[in-house]
């Protein structure tokens, strides 16, 4: 289980998304088998899409945050809701990278890539979702979602989201926050903020070292007089089901599957988010030849 709560300034001219993710990306990296620089890019991409899941209201509105760059990870895609369940995979678990040179530290955006795009999908049950998309700027994802922000929906945030990989390659923290300007945010509170950020360092050590999320929001917002507002159990989890791989197969029409039927007689479907299997023999798949073909006779 990950925790996000939500916060404002006492004078509501500023927000703040803070989560706590360390159990999600790490049920993540067993899942997909991540190496530890795969595993950081798709743990900063779950911590962001759960913060950002939370911040539509309504049941059944879904965010895809799609992160594709020209690395050899290929990308990161995560799905979330408005209750910060999150499920992700990335394109490619097994890329690696030594660490960077510079500083010792897992080269996410090397992995990752720095010449690509990043796209969010809002889905609130309308006939279209809302699509934003914007250049990667560095391929470090915390400075390309500020960057994502301010130019598709022109909301000025910082974002830091940071994973901290222990020896063993397991997860041992895992975190980050979103800081969003209110209109007409007065520049005495926006100096404020900008010195508190200067002073928070590194989110994951600050979590590694048993802050709280309350801890990091006061950092944050130090005399700016912190309000929480509210404190979510977020989780990752994926909703795939028989039913939906039946649905999928059925999408494929009829042709499709006769021709499965003619050579291969069974088939299977992997779901990408959590890698179960969802094995179907030949009298399942007629079943489903035949739901085709009555439904084009209504």
């Amino acid at each position: 289980m990950g925790r996000i709560i939500r916060a404002t300034n006492k004078n509501l001219t500023m927000r703040v998304f803070a989560i706590e993710s360390t159990d999600m990306v790490e049920a993540a990296r067993k899942i997909h088998h991540s190496t530890p620089v795969a595993t950081a890019a798709l743990g900063r991409t779950i911590s962001a899409a759960s913060m950002m899941g939370v911040m539509m209201k309504g049941d059944n509105d879904k965010l895809t945050l799609q992160i594709k760059g020209n690395g050899p990870l290929g990308g990161v895609v995560a799905v979330s809701d408005s209750s910060g369940r999150t499920k992700a995979y990335p394109l490619n678990p097994d890329a690696d990278l030594p660490l960077r040179e510079t500083d010792g530290k897992l080269d996410v955006s090397g992995v990752l890539g720095k010449v690509g795009k990043l796209t969010v999908i809002r889905d609130f049950g309308l006939k279209e979702p809302y699509i934003g998309q914007t250049d990667l700027v560095s391929g470090e994802i915390a400075e390309d979602l500020t960057a994502y922000f301010a130019y598709s929906e022109q909301q000025p945030s910082a974002v830091a989201l940071g994973v901290l990989i222990a020896r063993d390659g397991s997860v041992q923290a895992s975190g980050g926050f979103i800081v969003q300007l209110m209109p007409d945010c007065p520049s005495e509170d926006i100096d404020r903020l900008e010195q508190n950020l200067g002073s928070i360092g590194s989110v994951s050590h600050l979590i590694d070292e048993g802050k709280s999320l309350e801890d990091i929001v006061d950092i944050l917002l130090r005399e700016l007089e912190p309000v929480i507002n509210e404190e979510l159990h977020a989780e990752f989890r994926c909703d795939c089901s028989r039913a939906r791989m039946e649905a999928a197969l059925i999408s494929i029409g009829a042709e499709e599957l006769e021709d499965i039927l003619n050579n291969e007689k069974t088939t299977k479907l992997q779901c990408h988010f959590c890698n179960t299997e969802y094995p179907f023999d030949e009298e399942e798949i007629r079943a489903l030849l035949r739901e085709i073909t009555i439904s084009n006779e209504e």
